[in-house]
């Protein structure tokens, strides 16, 4: 009977022992389960939350409550393929890669320029499309070109490659948060100049009623991409894989005539790692979508 206190205590212990290695074999499980069901370090499991744009038509936009445009289009197609549903939310492009970055959002979806500069900020996918850059100025300018801007007033929304073209041009550019901030500087007379991607400038002076014109455009030197945050490369690596798939099943070629019909793409643009080719348009399954304003450019920012 002596013995009892002691049996009873190393019974206790015993199964002390069996419930922690029990627990701790649960939290491998659990932790191996989250793995597998959420393997693109998603803030939730089965949808990617992408930042967008809301006033960038063709590419990114909102049309009766619904987040459209080709890039957008296109990522969801491409999420399709990883089983994945996308969640838009509307932002500010200035802030854009930073809250990829810090993980509010999964991905950056808006015609966002690769550039050596943002490669600090975030990691990119491969290039999906590419852009023009757009010069509008008021109507009556003398300004024909972008090798007349030294000295000149010159506005850019913050942030886009057209800042990064302006800076680099010692232009010294005067920045606004949004597309509509530079258009009401032109009209307004404040600007005599505005570096646009080129077919937001090019809707914003047929928009104008005469107080605004196109006077030039080139071609933007490197292609867009998704972004997402710095080291998450699976789901960089799961982008890049379901935008080949979208580009071999003709998704990506049906976007481009839907979106920028009549568009010529440039002889050198492969768009995603170039180990697929894109069918013809008319090869593409047709569109079910409807209809959105014609481009003859794409938005670059």
């Amino acid at each position: 009977m002596r013995f009892l206190p002691a049996l009873t205590r190393a019974a206790a212990l015993g199964a002390a022992t069996i419930l922690a290695a029990t627990a701790l074999t649960a939290c491998g499980d659990d932790s191996s389960s989250d793995a597998t069901a959420n393997p693109y370090g998603l803030a939730q499991s089965g949808v990617l939350r992408a930042g967008t744009l809301t006033d960038a038509p063709p590419n990114v936009y909102l049309k009766d409550g619904k987040f459209t445009g080709f890039d957008n289009d296109l990522l969801t197609a491409v999420a399709g393929k990883l089983g994945l549903t996308v969640e838009f939310v509307g932002t500010d492009f200035s802030a854009l890669l930073s809250q990829v970055n810090n993980r509010k959002f999964d991905v950056g979806s808006s015609s966002i320029t690769i550039t050596e500069a943002r490669r600090k900020t975030v990691d990119f996918g491969n290039g999906y499309d590419f852009g023009y850059f757009g010069l509008d100025v008021p109507a009556g300018s003398p300004i024909t070109g972008f090798d007349q801007l030294a000295g000149k007033r010159v506005v850019v929304v913050q942030g886009t490659v057209q800042d990064d073209y302006a800076t680099g041009k010692q232009l010294n550019p005067v920045r606004v948060p949004d597309y509509n901030g530079a258009i009401n500087q032109l009209k307004a007379g404040t600007a005599d100049a505005w570096i646009a991607p080129a077919e937001i400038g090019e809707k914003s002076a047929t928009d104008s009623n005469g107080k605004i014109t196109v006077a030039a455009k080139q071609l933007s030197p490197a292609p867009t991409a998704y972004a997402v945050a710095k080291g998450n490369d699976k789901l960089r690596e799961a982008l890049n894989k379901g935008l080949d798939e979208v580009i071999a099943d003709g998704t990506w070629s049906r976007l481009q005539a839907q979106y920028y019909p009549g568009r010529p793409i440039p002889a050198d643009f492969t768009p995603g790692s170039g180990t697929v080719k894109a069918p013809s348009a008319s090869a593409a399954p047709s569109a079910s979508a409807t209809a959105v304003p014609s481009a003859s450019a794409s938005t670059a920012s």
